[in-house]
Order: structure tokens, then C-alpha cells, then sequence
């Protein structure tokens, strides 16, 4: 099974700024979140844990495996969050509100929805190929989680993208 768990909260979750590749910790919150969420699933013993390197998602993954023998996190570039550019840092209420995340010429700085989808693609096939039959934690992000969630199940209806995005500390199964 693949277990899919987007990191804890973060002081710039709650005030609403756009985080992307900037290195911040979980806070108290999410500590408890990553916590409660290793108690959720203390039956299962994973046989991998794959993060992305930020840290937010390498602290939530540490927490929730805390009890299982698995050896080192394994990092993974793919499933860093998507380069938000200039936009880093700012509160979405700073910044222009007609911007599409979704066409590949947004500017500032984005990463292109096709390359950010790309390198979701590939993680995602190698996973279902590589750990077949194994329990996998993979520790990740919100933006991240929207196209893993496309991946396993199919494009949300009229677009709308954002209902796929994981809540702090959320957990989706899939079968692999």
C-alpha cells in the first residue's frame, strides 16, 4: 500500500503565504498533527519512507516513523514542492489574483505546470513499479498532492484542481 501524507502545518500555512521550495519547519501544530498521524497508522510497518528534501515534509516523516525499522528517509527531489518564484514568501494576498498556476507560461519565476507534473509523473510510475507489495510512507506536499492524486485518480471534473489538495497531516491509500 502507498500512503500518501502531506507534511504538518507551518507558521506560513496559517498565515497564508506561499511557501514552495523555502526550507521552514513544521510548527507546534504540525508536530502534533505528524504525531497523531503516526498513532493512526502504528500498525503499519513500513517497508520505505520517501520524503521530499524540504524540511517540513523530512521532519513529518521522522515523526510518523519514528517507530518503524525502516533506516534512513530516502529523499527525493521529485516530490519537492513546485517553485513558486518571486511569489516565495509573500502572502497570497500580496500578490496578483489572476494568475494561473495552470498555464505554462505563468512567469515570475513558476515552475511550469509541465515540468512540475512531469517529474510527479515519474516518481509516481517508478513507485507503483519499484515497491509492489510493500507498505510506503511517502511524506510530501500540498501542491505536490494534487497530481499524485491525478495520477491514482484520474483529472478532477471542471478542473477543479484545488479539491485534490491534501490538508496538513492528511493520509490517501493507494494500492500499488
Amino acid at each position: 500500500m502507498i500512503y500518501i501524507v502531506r507534511h504538518g502545518q507551518t507558521d506560513w500555512n496559517v498565515e497564508g503565504r506561499y511557501a514552495g521550495r523555502k526550507d521552514i519547519d513544521i510548527n507546534e501544530k504540525g508536530i502534533e498533527q505528524a504525531k497523531i498521524m503516526r498513532d493512526e497508522l502504528i500498525d503499519v510497518k513500513f517497508d520505505k519512507v520517501i520524503s521530499s528534501p524540504l524540511k517540513r515534509a523530512v521532519q513529518t516523516a521522522q515523526i510518523i516513523s519514528q517507530f518503524d525499522n525502516v533506516g534512513d528517509i530516502i529523499i527525493d527531489e521529485r516530490i519537492i514542492e513546485r517553485c513558486n518564484g518571486e511569489l516565495e514568501g509573500k502572502l497570497k494576498t500580496e500578490v496578483p489574483q489572476n494568475i494561473d498556476f495552470n498555464d505554462p507560461n505563468t512567469g515570475y519565476g513558476i515552475e511550469t505546470i509541465t515540468d512540475f507534473r512531469k517529474r510527479i509523473k515519474d516518481f509516481c510510475d517508478e513507485l507503483k513499479n519499484k515497491y509492489k507489495d510493500e507498505d510506503v510512507l511517502v511524506v510530501t506536499h500540498g501542491g505536490v498532492s494534487i497530481y499524485i492524486r491525478c495520477y491514482f485518480e484520474g483529472e478532477p471534473e471542471k478542473d477543479d484542481y484545488l479539491k485534490y489538495k491534501m490538508k496538513n497531516c492528511e493520509v490517501i491509500k493507494y494500492k500499488n
